[in-house]
């Protein structure tokens, strides 16, 4: 889990990032710090990590639940595309939000991501200065004007 400091002007969320390039890993983390939001971000790799850190099993038993996902969908073993379908059929992590983050430009992409109930679909743009206004973009509306449910 990455801390990221916490600035005193919100609540702290709990962030999942399901990704497995390394490139894009530290690029949102970098985001994330550079705009100095107060959350606590983990990461998994791949989509069967995701199930199981999301639904508290094997090491994961302990770990908060997210109160965000941002979901690639090129992933090894288990495709993002599974996993949203997975998370929204779970009635005990279907509310959560997910952020489609890829890749992919390609409209069944995006129309089966929103069929399958994403919270937004953003295409990861190739430039660096582009992909941290990107995660900027996201935490900007994601984590500062959104109201998430209070946690048992």
């Amino acid at each position: 889990m990455v801390n990221i400091p916490d600035t005193g002007d919100i609540s702290p969320i709990q962030i999942l990032l399901v990704e497995d390039s390394p490139g894009d890993i530290n690029l949102t983390i970098e985001a994330l710090r550079g705009a100095r939001v107060a959350n606590q971000l983990s990461i998994v790799r791949d989509g069967e990590e995701a199930m199981a850190f999301l639904r508290q099993e094997e090491s994961y038993e302990n770990v908060p639940r997210p109160d965000l996902i941002l979901l690639d969908l090129n992933l090894p073993k288990k495709d993002g595309r599974e996993v949203l379908t997975d998370i929204k059929g779970d009635p005990d992590l279907e509310m959560i939000p997910v952020i489609i983050m890829t890749t992919s430009a390609a409209q069944d992409d995006i129309v089966s991501s929103y069929r399958h109930h994403a919270a937004s679909f953003v295409t990861k743009p190739v430039d660096f200065s582009e992909f941290l206004e990107a995660v900027r973009s996201i935490e900007g509306f994601w984590l500062s004007i959104v109201r998430y449910p209070a946690k048992a």
